[in-house]
């Protein structure tokens, strides 16, 4: 390098990965709005498409798969009506809106696991003090029917806890019964047994849970900080040795009792993946759906040649026996899960 050629500097550099974080949001809040009549007008469509979601959900990509068990795809097929996701923030307005922010909505019909008709999540987008940024949330209630608690008590025992720390205004507080509790069912779960997709409306936080007070403070030195190297200034950041960084993650880690391994990134994978290319999974369905019709007309064949002095052979009966069947559309509710093989 040529000794009058400009060095690069830090800021220059972090100055950069702040103006594409800005772009990347006003993609996200142009995108946002240019889709939303295109989503109501998809709403319309697909109420006349029975088990819509339900077959959407069954062709979710694995990321998302890995955490819908057999039990919940059954409650998807008998049950779920509409599945909603929207940008509450940019919906709200204000100059300080996030496009990640995200709300999303279950609708069922009346069922025999749970009294709700509705189950909605909602996840901020927030910072916290020492940098961090990412989604949290309060846990929701799935109010379970005796006897049909697919968390094994886990959810209910989320809700506890954070009635409990957030009336002791003590939102880490790692003590006490209702943590005790949660922390014991957490270590079920890793210890094999295979964890609900319905564990996540329990989730608060991959990390810790952050106020939305402690987040607007942190977003305005942020903010500062920007303005700062905007104008060729230099923002000295603190210097932290690999012990400090021991003692930071340990104050921050509320993985013990976190009852689902990757809230965010489910919440993220249906906003991302499921939400925008519904139509795309379930016409997947419909082909493979499509592909096994022929694969049992095929049998029918083979069978009819056996048979051809016989009585007719009841294809759809002798899959079912086989349990190879997939409900079609018009046969009720849709298909259930197959279940999953062991990892």
């Amino acid at each position: 390098m040529a000794a009058d050629e400009a060095q690069v500097s830090y800021e220059d550099l972090a100055l950069l990965e702040d103006e594409f974080e800005e772009v990347d949001s006003e993609i996200m809040r142009k995108q946002y709005e240019l889709t939303k009549p295109l989503y109501t007008k998809r709403a319309t469509a697909i109420t006349k498409i029975p088990s819509f979601w339900a077959l959407v959900l069954e062709q979710a990509p694995p990321e998302i798969d890995q955490f819908i068990q057999p039990s919940d795809s059954r409650i998807f097929a008998e049950s779920l009506l509409n599945l909603t996701v929207t940008r509450p923030e940019l919906d709200a307005g204000g100059a300080d809106a996030s496009p990640r922010s995200l709300k999303i909505r279950f609708e069922f019909k009346e069922n025999e696991d749970f009294e709700d008709t509705v189950l909605e999540k909602e996840f901020w987008y927030r910072r916290a003090k020492d940098g961090w940024v990412g989604l949290v949330s309060e846990p929701v209630k799935v109010h379970w029917k005796k006897g049909k608690d697919l968390t094994e008590g886990l959810g209910d025992a989320a809700i506890k806890l954070w009635e409990a720390r957030k009336k002791g205004g003590d939102m880490l507080k790692k003590e006490g019964k209702e943590y005790d509790e949660v922390k014991k069912l957490v270590e079920h779960l890793q210890g094999g047994a295979s964890t609900s997709f319905f564990t996540w409306f329990g989730w608060v936080s991959g990390r810790r849970w952050v106020s939305a007070e402690e987040s607007a403070a942190a977003q305005k030195e942020y903010r500062e900080k920007i303005e700062r190297r905007k104008k060729g200034e230099k923002v000295e950041e603190p210097e932290e040795d690999e012990e400090n960084e021991e003692e930071k993650f340990a104050a921050n880690d509320d993985s013990d009792v976190e009852v689902h391994e990757a809230g965010e990134e489910l919440a993220i994978g249906i906003a991302e993946e499921v939400w925008p290319n519904a139509i795309k999974f379930f016409t997947q369905a419909q082909e493979i759906e499509e592909m096994s019709d022929l694969e049992f007309e095929d049998d029918d064949e083979e069978d009819d040649d056996d048979e051809a002095e016989g009585e007719p052979v009841d294809i759809r009966a002798l899959v079912q026996d086989k349990g190879k069947t997939r409900k079609r559309m018009s046969d009720g509710p849709g298909p259930s899960k197959k279940a999953k093989k062991a990892s």
